[in-house]
C-alpha cells in the first residue's frame, strides 16, 4: 500500500468513526423534548361540554289557563277567560275543576250574542257565565257523582254520571273529553256553553 493510499484509508476510517463517538458522548446527547404544562390536571381528560336537555312540558306542568291556551279546541274559551278577567284566578293555586266549552260549543251561540259577551262593558256578565263552569276542588271523572255541585258563581250544576258508560253530563252539556290534568286542577271539555239559570242571553 502506498503512502497516499494509507493516508486516504486512515482519513476514511476516521470519518466513519465520528458518528459512533458522537453518539456515545453523554455531552452531545439531546435532552427529551418537554411540552409546556397545561391547566388541566395530568392524566385527566376534560369532559365534553354538552348543552342541557329540555323536555316539553306536559299537561300536568301547566296551569288551567296555560292548558287552554295550548289546546286548539279551547281557543275561544281561552279568549273568553281573558276577556272576563278570570285568567289570574284560573292560574292560581286552586285547585279547580273546569267544564270548559269547546270552540264548537261557543259557535252554537248566535254570533251576535258571542260578540256582545266579549265586549268590555259586558265583562261581569261573561264572568258569571264562565264562573258557572268552575267548581272548587280537583274532581277527575272517576270522582264525579250524580247530584249537584256548587260552582264559584254561587249556583249549583247538576251532574249526571252514567255508571254503565261512565258518560258525564253537566246540566244539558255532555263531557266530550274528560280529565285534562293541569297543575292546579282538571279540565273536562263540554259540548255546550252552560248558561246560569238566572241569566238571559
Amino acid at each position: 500500500m502506498t503512502r497516499l493510499n494509507k493516508k486516504w484509508y486512515g482519513l476514511t476510517a476516521g470519518l466513519l468513526l465520528l458518528p459512533i463517538v458522537a453518539a456515545c458522548d453523554p455531552n452531545t446527547a439531546q435532552a427529551p423534548m418537554q411540552t409546556a404544562p397545561t391547566e388541566a390536571s395530568p392524566g385527566v381528560a376534560e369532559a365534553p361540554t354538552t348543552a342541557p336537555t329540555t323536555t316539553a312540558p306536559t299537561a300536568g306542568d301547566q296551569s288551567i289557563v296555560d292548558l287552554a291556551a295550548t289546546d286548539d279546541s279551547l281557543s275561544t274559551f281561552n279568549t273568553a277567560v281573558e276577556a272576563a278577567g278570570l285568567a289570574e284566578t284560573l292560574s292560581g293555586p286552586g285547585p279547580y275543576t273546569v267544564f270548559a266549552p269547546s270552540n264548537e260549543a261557543f259557535e252554537a251561540i248566535p254570533e251576535e250574542t258571542r260578540q256582545t259577551l266579549l265586549q268590555p262593558e259586558n265583562q261581569e256578565q261573561l264572568r258569571q257565565v264562565l264562573s258557572y263552569h268552575v267548581v272548587e276542588g280537583n274532581l277527575p271523572s272517576t270522582q264525579l257523582q250524580s247530584g249537584e255541585v256548587d260552582t264559584v258563581a254561587g249556583q249549583p250544576l247538576n251532574v249526571q254520571v252514567d255508571q254503565g258508560t261512565q258518560q258525564v253530563n253537566v246540566n244539558d252539556a255532555n263531557v266530550t273529553q274528560p280529565n285534562l290534568q293541569a297543575n292546579n286542577g282538571v279540565v273536562h271539555i263540554v259540548d255546550r256553553v252552560i248558561i246560569p239559570p238566572n241569566l238571559a242571553l
